[in-house]
Parts: C-alpha cells; structure tokens; sequence
C-alpha cells in the first residue's frame, strides 16, 4: 500500500526541547520543540524553507497529485493556490504544522487533511484539522483527528483547543445535529474514499480502520492530536546576551513556562471527560505571533 509517511525534512528546523507524559498511564504526550535559533532570533527563514514540500501533500488531495505527478511546477502552484483560497477561508498556518509534526515526529499518515475535506461538503465547518491514523506497538490502531490553536496566551490556547475537541466530538455549535461530529467526520471520510486515488486495498484498509469490526480483527481507538502555537515575550536585554547564554536562557524559560500548564491540561481533560482518548500535543513559541504567522504564510504562497 501507499499509505506513506511524507519524506521532508520539517523537524530539521526546531530543537525538540522535551517530551512530558502527562498521566500515569503514559498514553498523553506533550512534546516541545522550539525554532532554531541564529543570532538571538527564532529562524523563521529555516521554518518557512522546511514548509515547501509538506505543503504540497497537505493542500492536494492523491487525485490531483496523480495528475500533476510529471509537472511539479504546475503542481508547486495548485498547492500554493489552494493554501491562499484556505487562508483566506479562515485556514491558517497551525493546521499545516500539526498535519507535518504527526506526519513526521509521530509518524502517523494521513488520510485526509482539513483542506480536503472542507471542500468535499458545503457542511464541514466545525470539523477536526485532518485526520491521521497510528499504530500501535499492540498491533492496534488510532484514528487521529487533529485540532489546532494559535494564540498569543497559552493557557488560552490549551482551553480553546480542548473545548474544541469537546465540541467536535459532541457534535455541537452546527444547526443540523446529524452533519457534525465523530461519527459524521468518519462517514465524510468512508464517503471520500472513492473520490481519491486509493487503490482497493487501501480503501479496504481505512475502512477497517474507521469501521472494525469481528471481521476484520482490528481495533481502532479514536484519538486527538494538537498543537498549539503560542507567543512567548523576549526582553531586550535577553536579546543582548552571548549566542550560547541566550540559547540556554530562552529554552530555560520555554520549559518552565509549559511544565507549569500540565495540570491545567490534566483538568481540562477532567472536565470534558475524555478520558478514554490518548492526546498527542505539539507545543510552538513564536515571537510576535501574529506578524511571524501571516509573514510565513505569505512566503510559502508566493
């Protein structure tokens, strides 16, 4: 089968700062990672370089890749069309970031991403930010439905996205109760399926995954991954500091600041009693978020 992960070079831009285990049981995951740092600045430069290739299989659906596979100019500029037209839909850049750290730290394929499956139904707006699946050491599997925030305060951004998740699974914040929801997202994903370029194989295989049954001896556990952007505050006088002095410094802060919301996640969990759902949370600080994020989404359109 063809159900690959992409081969890009995206984690090559950050340092992974640390990896949190945020229950007992050690299924939630929280990973920091941070952007490379040249001369007391994030490196966006590295980050928007590192976003090329990943963007393509984010923004094209297997069908359009399959027509364009011998035109990679035409195809460069399909993706960076569509990218625009989602942005301008209100898309943004922290759904491309979570589709590329699962695709490459935790090596979970997708499936679909949000750009395609917002496209496939005039009614898919509070749906999740892609969908990947996982498996697992037990031989069983996890369908990932990604959810993404970007916004200045983090603990914010941790809430937004969990009362998100909450909402989505619920089904709620949508007029028509039966068009929202996990069971509707994984009947948009089964009804898709014939419009991709999957091979028979892999449309049997995705379905078993989404729909397991006796049958079919799978298990399939519904999962969530995030990822959360967030801005963090660099004073001047940090910013003055030796290359090496400030390295240490800015980690030092990053890291502080985040192990101190593990027990506002662990209660945001609690409250929307999604106990049995693993999470898998992807932490980024940018600084001057707003200007970094549109000025990056600019680039890799241009």
């Amino acid at each position: 089968m063809d159900l690959s992960l992409t081969d890009f070079d995206f984690l090559d831009s950050f340092n992974q700062l640390n990896e949190y285990t945020i229950d007992k049981h050690n299924k939630n995951k929280l990973n920091v990672f941070m952007l490379k740092i040249n001369a007391n600045m994030f490196d966006y430069k590295y980050l928007q370089d590192s976003l090329l290739e990943p963007l393509v299989d984010f923004s094209l659906s297997r069908t359009i890749k399959e027509e364009y596979k011998h035109k990679p100019a035409h195809l460069s500029k399909k993706a960076r069309e569509k990218f625009i037209e989602y942005v301008r839909n209100k898309g943004e850049l922290g759904e491309l970031l979570l589709y590329c750290f699962l695709e490459s730290h935790l090596k979970a394929p997708k499936i679909l991403s949000k750009l395609e499956l917002k496209t496939s139904t005039s009614h898919y707006v509070n749906g999740s930010d892609g969908v990947h699946f996982l498996k697992l050491d037990n031989g069983n599997y996890q369908l990932i439905f990604g959810e993404s925030k970007t916004i200045k305060n983090l603990t914010s951004a941790l809430s937004y996205a969990f009362k998100s998740i909450d909402e989505f699974k619920r089904g709620v914040n949508t007029k028509e109760k039966n068009k929202s929801g996990l069971t509707y997202e994984k009947s948009l994903i089964s009804d898709h399926l014939t419009k991709e370029t999957f091979s028979d194989e892999e449309k049997k295989f995705i379905k078993n995954i989404i729909y397991p049954s006796r049958k079919n001896d799978i298990e399939t556990d519904d999962a969530f991954g995030i990822f959360v952007g967030y801005e963090i505050k660099i004073s001047e006088t940090d910013i003055k500091l030796p290359n090496d002095v400030f390295r240490k410094k800015i980690q030092d802060q990053i890291q502080t600041e985040i192990a101190s919301k593990l027990t506002h996640i662990t209660k945001k969990i609690e409250q929307y009693k999604l106990y049995g759902h693993n999470f898998y949370i992807y932490i980024l600080p940018f600084t001057d978020l707003d200007d970094n994020r549109a000025t990056i989404q600019e680039i890799i359109t241009a």
